[in-house]
């Protein structure tokens, strides 16, 4: 498959005769960045399927309205994390949990997943992962595993580059001093 810049799929997308050729391309682009990106929050892989599908429809329907004055990439990622957290969010809400309640559910869930074949110092760094704070959790996630700019992450979160740095330095403390300690 030839590789497309985001330029070239909004072009196709907007000024073809197949705007889904082009939303096809763009989720074969993005769909594994996306999948890692919200499974990483949620932790279940079905979660996780519901919630990509549920990232690309959102996208589907606001990609003409896309002014691209952020990249896609980023504009995906926004839309993912906040349907992730929504999900947690509502989660939490609907079985009336407090957020360590549905932390330790996340653990459970991470080590009965079939699909989790990590060794013992991965279940450790997933679990100090899972110990942070949403916000820090998101960042480090985003810092750590995508290897995010800072400018990137504060265009997807709206928060500013400082704000991030320290919220990226305590969680790396935060999991250093679990992984040392558990």
């Amino acid at each position: 498959m030839e590789h497309y810049s985001d330029e070239q799929l909004l072009e196709l997308f907007h000024n073809s005769d197949n705007p889904n050729y082009a939303f096809n391309l763009l989720i074969k682009k993005y769909q594994e960045k996306v999948y890692w990106h919200v499974r990483r929050l949620v932790i279940d892989h079905e979660d996780t399927n519901d919630i990509v599908q549920d990232v690309f429809v959102k996208a589907w329907k606001g990609l003409d309205r896309f002014r691209a004055e952020s990249g896609l990439f980023t504009w995906l990622y926004r839309i993912a994390t906040n349907e992730a957290l929504t999900f947690l969010k509502n989660k939490k809400r609907r079985f009336f949990l407090p957020w360590q309640d549905v932390e330790n559910t996340l653990i459970q869930k991470m080590e009965s997943d079939v699909y989790f074949n990590g060794d013992e110092i991965q279940k450790k760094l997933q679990k100090a992962i899972l110990s942070l704070p949403e916000k820090q959790r998101i960042v480090f996630n985003m810092r750590y595993y995508d290897e995010l700019k800072y400018e990137e992450i504060s265009q997807i979160l709206d928060t500013s580059e400082g704000a991030l740095k320290a919220s990226y330095h305590h969680a790396a403390k935060k999991v250093e001093d679990y992984v040392k300690n558990h």
